[in-house]
């Protein structure tokens, strides 16, 4: 069950070793904090009423939002037991009681029911201290959008109280595999940001590796060896299931990554001899050869701005992080601490640069600050691969080990939260974060 790194396994041409996935039972991820801020901010989340016939409605919004703001790591939600009224939003609030339990911040709701499959979200957020309302907000959504509603809901609170935007409201991609030997089955899921609502968007007999999620959030990128063992890439549409494939030169084909227009993939192409980073026109198929070097460049990544692409080579004689212009020019190199830094992942900002650094043996996340040149270590892991960015900047997921297992794992950008996703059975790799939903 030992893995190597992305780099090693492309550089060898033999990606599809780089899933050494076992039997899955169940692919909807589970969620484990596993380290929270010391000091996380008091709120108080209280039960939202139910106005309306029995039976109440199928997601209970509240404690969503209270899971939400839970794996944020920044609040630590008072226990329901602690709570000493349940007001809603049509409540007068009685500020000093909740001064007395320590609560900062008050969240109180309602959900109503509008007849048919309709359901009313209200909610109020106050400053306790303060003894003031901060904002209040309603929407209106079917019972399949109740959950993707809290969420939203999660999203407007964390800004609310942080200044930043939240990313609850959003998805992961991940690749499973069940069966072993010939009978391995690989499968290619997409799942709300907390692991519900799992669903499977491709079932093969190979690997599927490297999912991108399109910038707006409709379409997910990904390299497949189903063709006769051949890594070709396909672009997929999350909604419907229809796919296409977009790049089956002769040679590897892998490695995609969108452009911040959505118009252009970025790949990994050894058609011309070693891998080389190109770019596809994905309208007219029109594809431009970004790299020329007997070295091995792969593992692309957009800057924000889309205009230059960040990759992997180890020209300088081991894998390092480099920058080249899309218009061209001599590729700028951008790491310099370790023997070992790859899978680059430009942050949302483009300041940061998240990837994986090798140190005393062990494969690690790492970010760099573009502007100070900071390398900093984020995880303990022993193999750790393919980290993505949240929408919002704030977490990056990634695969790791944990016992003979493959999970998945999410740290802070700080390193001060940390999260553990793992499948009830087998392991679990791959992931990416979606953008923020349209």
């Amino acid at each position: 069950m030992n893995r190597r790194p992305s780099f090693l396994i492309i550089a060898g041409l033999t990606l599809c070793a780089g899933l050494l996935l076992s039997s899955v039972a169940a692919a909807a991820l589970k969620i484990e904090i596993t380290q929270g801020v010391e000091g996380a901010v008091p709120v108080a989340v209280v039960p939202f009423k139910w106005k309306g016939p029995t039976p109440r409605p199928p997601e209970d919004v509240s404690a969503i939002v209270r899971n939400d703001l839970v794996r944020s790591g920044r609040f630590d939600p008072l226990p329901a037991k602690d709570l000493l009224a349940r007001p809603d939003s049509d409540s007068t609030i009685h500020f000093p009681n909740w001064r007395l339990i320590g609560s900062d911040y008050l969240v109180v709701g309602n959900v109503d029911f509008l007849g048919g499959d309709q359901y009313r979200i209200r909610f109020r957020v106050y400053d306790v201290f303060k003894g003031q309302q901060l904002d209040g907000y309603r929407m209106t959504v079917s019972g399949k959008r109740l959950r993707r509603a809290a969420h939203h809901a999660s999203d407007i609170i964390y800004k609310l109280l942080t200044g930043e935007p939240g990313a609850f409201n959003t998805e992961i991609a991940y690749v499973t595999a069940q069966g072993a030997g010939d009978q391995r089955k690989y499968t290619l899921w997409v799942a709300d940001s907390d692991g519900y609502n799992a669903q499977a968007l491709l079932n093969s007999h190979e690997p599927i590796l490297s999912p991108a999620w399109s910038p707006d959030g409709k379409r997910l990128a990904y390299a497949s060896l189903e063709d006769r063992g051949h890594q070709v890439v396909y672009v997929q549409t999350v909604a419907t299931g229809q796919r296409q494939r977009v790049s089956a030169h002769p040679g590897l084909n892998g490695a995609p990554a969108w452009s911040p227009d959505g118009r252009r993939l970025a790949l990994s192409l050894s058609k011309d001899g070693n891998p080389e980073i190109y770019v596809l026109d994905l309208a007219s198929k029109r594809l431009r050869r970004l790299t020329r070097h007997w070295a091995i460049d792969t593992e692309p990544a957009w800057t924000p701005d889309g205009k230059a692409i960040v990759f992997t080579s180890d020209r300088g004689g081991s894998p390092q992080i480099y920058r080249v212009s899309l218009a061209g020019g001599r590729a700028e190199r951008l790491t310099f601490e370790g023997g070992y830094n790859a899978r680059a992942e430009v942050s949302p900002d483009g300041r940061q640069i998240a990837m994986i650094h090798r140190t005393q043996g062990r494969f690690r996340v790492a970010v760099l600050d573009l502007e100070s040149g900071e390398l900093r270590i984020l995880t303990d892991g022993m193999l750790d691969e393919s980290p993505s960015f949240a929408p919002n900047g704030s977490m990056i997921i990634y695969a790791t080990n944990s016992g003979s297992h493959g999970v998945l794992a999410a740290v802070s950008v700080d390193g001060r939260v940390r999260q553990r996703l793992s499948v009830q059975e087998g392991d679990v790799r791959e992931p990416a974060w979606s953008p923020f939903e349209n």
